[in-house]
């Protein structure tokens, strides 16, 4: 065995960040972790820093392991072949193992105008380029969100709340994810905020103006600010490099999160396809992913077998506002059920999520190893979804000695 094993995380998101922390379990594994800025973006409040009542930034003081090797840098080219890394510095790094964890950001609109005229929110960047133009228009100007995930429905209640006149466009349903009864609940939370919500076949945005948006049914609405929501898109990193991935642009992988090109890159979190059936991007599946790539890596230096994927569901939890949300319960293979705490309490489970999610990383910061959620019981309802699909789950590969 080497010396020193060297292992790249490539993003310091959620899932990158999670598995940096748990690599640094093994005294022999230098970990660095790369990522374009110096801070870490608690993406799940992005839309408080639209709103005005959250800065969605933690000092990574505060969540990375002291082991681990900050580099604020931008890999714009991975060499699986040479084991490196090119960096936008001109600067270059090498690795024995690699972990790709870019995630994600806003999808590129092919609505006509809407590059050029809206405003996306899916990144630090974008959310932060909104603030001001936000605060330059009257407080009575039209605000339009296209997209009705949780997004659209978070940014839309937050506007609303603090006094903006916001109309919220589906392009089809209101929160497609959500079951009937915790639709109802959401839009008649809207409704009190007094969000005009358009939802239904004729919602769809075909072009976007300066100061309107024209919906397929042939409406036009006034919009002095216009905010777009609506789908995410990964960085084409993986796609540059020639690795292969899916259509979207995920790094294709089999069930142990190892690239199905290279057994030395691994992938987790928004920008990985496992079996090319990816879960929903979230931080729900982003952190257990981390923790699962974390550990199929010690298992590989170590030169046992891999587990595979464990994770389950179990809920998706949308703010409305900072006094009111819902917890929308889901199965195990992440579709929703009945059941939602929603109102007042909504808003503090939600609140707890945001929270937790930050503990979670700087305890695993604290002591590798101590996050348990990813050994979950969502391995039938994986395994079920695998076999639907088409595609049995292959077996773990060996581990390699370092």
């Amino acid at each position: 065995m080497n010396e020193n094993t060297e292992v790249v995380v490539i993003g310091g998101g959620y899932a990158g960040v999670m598995a940096a922390n748990r690599l640094t379990q093994r005294p022999d594994v230098t970990v660095t972790l790369v990522n374009p800025r110096p801070d870490f973006v608690h993406r799940i409040r992005l839309h408080q820093l639209v709103g005005g009542t959250d800065g969605a930034v933690v000092d990574y003081r505060d969540v990375l392991a002291e082991g681990v090797r900050l580099v604020v840098d931008t890999v714009t080219r991975i060499d699986a072949a040479g084991r490196g890394l090119e960096l936008a510095s001109g600067g270059a790094l090498g690795y024995d193992y690699l972990v790709y964890a870019v995630g994600s950001g806003s999808a590129d609109p092919s609505v006509p105008g809407a590059a050029e005229h809206a405003y996306p929110i899916g990144t630090f960047e974008e959310a932060r380029r909104l603030r001001p133009v936000l605060d330059a228009a009257p407080a009575t100007a039209p605000v339009t969100v296209v997209g009705a995930g949780p997004t659209g429905i978070e940014t839309a209640a937050e506007l609303a709340e603090a006094g903006r006149a916001v109309t919220l466009v589906c392009g089809g349903v209101l929160g497609p994810y959500l079951h009937p009864r915790g639709r109802r609940s959401v839009a008649k939370r809207l409704a009190r905020l007094g969000v005009t919500v358009l939802d239904g076949p004729d919602t769809k945005v075909t072009a976007v103006t300066p100061d309107a948006v024209r919906l397929s049914g042939g409406r036009e609405l006034p919009s002095a600010v216009t905010i777009w929501t609506a789908g995410f898109g990964v960085p084409d990193l993986a796609v540059r490099s020639g690795l292969s991935t899916d259509a979207l642009g995920r790094l294709l992988t089999d069930e142990t999160l190892t690239s199905v090109d290279d057994d030395r890159v691994f992938a987790a979190g928004d920008s990985a396809a496992p079996s090319g059936l990816p879960l929903r991007m979230s931080c729900q599946a982003a952190m257990p992913m981390g923790a699962r790539v974390a550990d199929t890596v010690l298992s590989v230096i170590g030169g046992e077998r891999p587990e595979t994927l464990n994770q389950s569901f179990a809920a998706q939890c949308i703010s409305l506002g900072r006094g009111d949300g819902i917890f929308q319960f889901a199965s195990r293979s992440d579709v929703a059920v009945w059941f939602k705490i929603d109102g007042r309490l909504g808003a503090k489970l939600k609140e707890l999520v945001c929270t937790s999610v930050v503990k979670h990383l700087a305890d695993e910061a604290g002591k590798p190893g101590a996050y348990r959620l990813h050994r979950g019981s969502g391995g039938p309802a994986r395994r079920q979804q695998l076999e639907q699909a088409g595609r049995a789950e292959a077996p773990a590969p060996a581990g390699r000695v370092a």
